[in-house]
């Protein structure tokens, strides 16, 4: 039976689908194969091919078409292929190959709204043929950008956003099998300031435990004076201003990675922090990067590809930041 798991962020679709995983297969570890969409769109084509778990399909030649046959040439290099056609090479074969144990396997596509419809059509192919070996399990964060017949051929699973009560039960159960302890009502704390984001919270309750045990008000409240990584964007808008996109770069992967920040949440500080130091920045530069985030907050909810959007922002403001700073200057 194939899956559209579907929720807000950080409330436990992934952890969720690989239990499930674990919990039909036998050996989980070769009949489940997990992908990232952002491990195909957010790639060169390059990058694609020299990926391990990607590069023995993607490989030697192959018979194309029937249209490249008749221009006289009957095999193309792999290499040639856009990337659509490799990334559907590659989900062809990972279907077609029998499960190591039991009677079908699974593929777990992660952060498919990033998938675009184009590829779609060609994953619809996929599970239609092989429907019988493979179970396809799709998360996502916006079940409407999944066409209609991508979704008619899977049982929609919504998780919700836990409540208090959950996320404070699943923070005092880890504490216990950590055997941490807790003082002051801190995972009270922690569960208010996550917002409904367990991501976040596990996160927080990871860095208040290093830095006392047992954790108490103090240390969350530590935790939470650095947490939103103000320094960090203060960083990566620096080095955007000089042009430094590499540098900006990592600031945002650290944000968005280590500190388990949505492209949304590092939106909305990288423009906080920018207005609170208007003597670094200029009025007009700040004025600037609001008018370029409009455009880049809609494609980001529209559940584009976060952290290229983000860069795009990046670069842009910087460029711009030069103009403006000239012709003051001058």
């Amino acid at each position: 039976m194939n899956l559209i798991v579907h929720g807000p962020a950080g409330v436990g679709k992934t952890a969720a689908v690989r239990a499930l995983g674990a919990a039909t297969h036998s050996d989980a570890d070769t009949d489940v194969i997990e992908l990232n969409v952002a491990d195909f769109f957010q790639r060169t084509k390059r990058e694609i091919r020299d990926d391990p778990r990607f590069s023995r399909f993607l490989r030697g030649q192959t018979a194309f078409s029937k249209q490249y046959r008749r221009g006289g040439k009957s095999n193309r290099y792999k290499r040639q292929w856009s990337k659509r056609a490799m990334i559907s090479h590659v989900l062809q074969e990972l279907a077609a190959t029998a499960p190591a144990d039991g009677s079908y396997k699974t593929i777990v596509l992660d952060n498919a709204e990033a998938i675009r419809e184009d590829f779609q059509q060609s994953l619809r192919r996929v599970m239609e043929q092989h429907h019988h070996t493979t179970q396809f399990i799709i998360v996502t964060r916006q079940l409407t950008r999944l066409i209609a017949p991508i979704q008619s051929r899977c049982v929609p699973v919504a998780v919700r956003t836990p409540t208090d009560a959950e996320m404070t039960a699943v923070l005092e159960r880890i504490l216990s099998a950590e055997e941490i302890g807790v003082t002051d009502g801190a995972t009270q704390v922690i569960t208010a300031k996550a917002d409904g984001d367990l991501r976040r919270a596990l996160l927080l309750l990871q860095l208040a435990a290093d830095q006392s045990d047992p954790i108490d008000a103090a240390a969350v409240t530590e935790v939470l004076s650095t947490f939103n990584g103000t320094e960090t964007v203060r960083s990566v808008l620096d080095a955007a201003a000089a042009g430094d996109l590499s540098t900006a770069r990592s600031g945002v992967e650290t944000l968005t990675e280590e500190e388990a920040q949505t492209p949304s949440e590092v939106l909305d500080t990288l423009l906080s922090v920018a207005a609170t130091y208007p003597e670094a920045y200029g009025e007009r530069n700040i004025i600037r990067l609001h008018q370029l985030a409009g455009e880049v907050d809609l494609r980001i909810a529209e559940g584009g590809a976060g952290v290229v959007h983000l860069m795009a922002l990046l670069g842009a403001w910087g460029l711009g930041r030069e103009q403006i700073q000239g012709s003051v200057e001058a």
